[in-house]
């Protein structure tokens, strides 16, 4: 292979779908991804409203199978796996020895002996050997499906109505952070109701060779019901108006959970030692030096990735997420600042441009759905 080949972004199952729907591709993680098809705006109040459709086969599916499977997973990760319920799921990290975070991961009980990790694209390989790495003695087989995986996802307020008339899971009964095995469109499936966009919604599991399949019975069930195709750039204003942090951008190799007010997933009351703990009990002990809070920009201009923040004239942090809110109409923004800056109602500034424009801290999330 040359290196050009073993350099260009890898197509996912659904790219002749992409290519038919006339979707400007970027490359993502590795993967050629479509970034829009009709608009960002278009698209992310259709989520809001209605229901969008979103190809996330990017993403990494790592099976855990075995009589020590959740021994090794609560010896591998901050949460502590063993105690899911089957048919359960919860919102996990991998941490490095130093209590850094390698990836945020979801992780679903699909049986007593067997679970579904799944990680970010661009982290799914380096959380496949950690994992197999640590699993080392435990009596469990790790099986890295992701490149055998398909995933679309549908995401809305109309997300159940779309979904049910396609699959023999009763979605009602399916609850929030739940997972169930079935068919959709008469393909084999694993339906999760997790979701990144801050609505209601499905995650839909099938073998890549089927993933087609899939993406075409969704899109036909929506669009009578004014459903679309979203692209990345409406899922990233929508994780962001709904207060979700994006590995790379509010979480890092560099970052512990605690700074990103995510110590609540580190069970460091569990029984199995894990890797990280020292560190974090450490950090959870003698407080985080910095925490990720909500800006609201009170003056002109978007506050962007990387930009300073300010309190007066004292450097405080620097932003990791901004946008302009479709849904709220006002430029928001994620940032870590110093802990004695963060209580929301503390003005605070940003250098855009050059000058340090006034933004607020505001609790996350940003925007939370009528339920």
């Amino acid at each position: 292979m040359t290196d050009a080949a073993e350099s260009s972004p890898r197509p996912t199952p659904l790219a002749d779908r992409h290519a038919a729907l006339g979707a400007k591709l970027i490359e993502f993680s590795g993967w050629l991804m479509p970034v829009q098809y009709r608009g960002i705006i278009e698209e992310h109040r259709a989520v809001r409203e209605r229901a969008g459709v979103f190809d996330l086969s990017h993403m990494g599916e790592l099976f855990i199978e075995g009589p020590e499977a959740g021994a090794g997973l609560a010896a591998a990760l901050v949460s502590d796996p063993p105690s899911l319920a089957e048919g359960r799921a919860h919102y996990s990290m991998i941490c490095a020895e130093d209590g850094g975070i390698l990836d945020d991961l979801i992780v679903y009980r699909l049986a007593d002996e067997r679970f579904l990790v799944v990680a970010n694209a661009g982290n799914a390989q380096l959380v496949s050997d950690a994992l197999a790495e640590r699993l080392e003695g435990f009596r469990a087989v790790l099986d890295d499906r992701s490149l055998a995986t398909a995933l679309c996802a549908i995401q809305g307020p109309l997300a159940a109505a779309i979904l049910q008339p396609l699959t023999d899971v009763d979605v009602a009964a399916l609850r929030y952070y739940a997972i169930a095995e079935g068919a959709v469109a008469g393909i084999p499936s694993l339906v999760a109701r997790t979701g990144y966009t801050g609505e209601d919604g499905f995650e839909v599991f099938v073998d890549a060779a089927r993933g087609g399949e899939l993406w075409d019975a969704l899109l036909s069930a929506g669009e009578p019901r004014g459903a679309m195709p979203v692209g990345l750039g409406a899922r990233d204003t929508l994780r962001l108006e709904a207060g979700m942090p994006l590995y790379g951008n509010d979480l890092d190799r560099s970052t512990n959970p605690y700074e990103a007010n995510l110590g609540r997933v580190v069970r460091l009351g569990k029984p199995a030692d894990f890797v990280g703990r020292a560190a974090l009990e450490r950090v959870a002990g003698e407080g985080p030096g910095r925490l990720l809070v909500g800006l609201v920009v009170r003056g002109r201009g978007i506050a962007r990735h990387g930009y300073p923040v300010v309190a007066g004239d004292r450097p405080s942090g620097v932003v990791t997420s901004g946008t302009q809110s479709p849904t709220l109409g006002l430029p928001i923004a994620m940032a870590y600042v110093a802990p004695g800056d963060a209580r929301p109602g503390t003005m605070l500034g940003v250098e855009i441009r050059e000058r340090a424009v006034e933004a607020e801290v505001v609790p996350l999330p940003f925007y939370r759905r009528a339920r």
